[in-house]
């Protein structure tokens, strides 16, 4: 799933009941989580549902640095949804290319941020920090 097909669907959707259902659907087809992953630390701090987050760095292929891929999970249904919506974004990008998206943008062309409730907003901008952080994270310990 990319961004791109993404803001296709949410087009072909005429009201945010729809899209919040489709968002759902999203959340179920993510990979199941491991129950051993379901720690403290992998736990993204600042959401009011449980999301947990691990990334994976890999090595890029074409020299462009780490790349992250990422497996993720929550508690609610449409919080689940959100984290599939990050991982079109993101998943399985070089590192630096993550630092430089502005999902703010995106957020604002799906209508996210208009149609969530604060809580989700906050939610959804820690589980971003998160994934910037891990990004961050993997350029510094990766080889010059």
């Amino acid at each position: 799933m990319t961004i791109a097909h993404l803001q296709s669907d949410f087009d072909l959707l005429d009201d945010w009941e729809d899209r919040y259902r489709y968002i759902i659907e999203l959340g179920r087809a993510l990979a199941p989580f491991p129950d051993a992953l379901r720690t403290e630390a992998t736990k993204v701090r600042g959401c009011t549902s449980q999301v947990w987050l691990v990334s994976e760095v890999r090595r890029g292929d074409d020299g462009a640095g780490p790349v992250l891929h990422f497996v993720g999970d929550s508690d609610a249904h449409i919080v689940r949804g959100l984290v599939a919506v990050l991982f079109a974004l993101y998943q399985d990008k070089p590192a630096r290319e993550i630092l430089e998206i502005e999902p703010e943008t995106v957020f604002t062309s799906l209508g996210l941020k208009e149609h969530l409730t604060p809580q989700r907003s906050n939610g959804l901008a820690s589980m971003v920090e998160r994934i910037r952080a891990d990004a961050r994270a993997a350029l510094a310990e990766a080889p010059d």
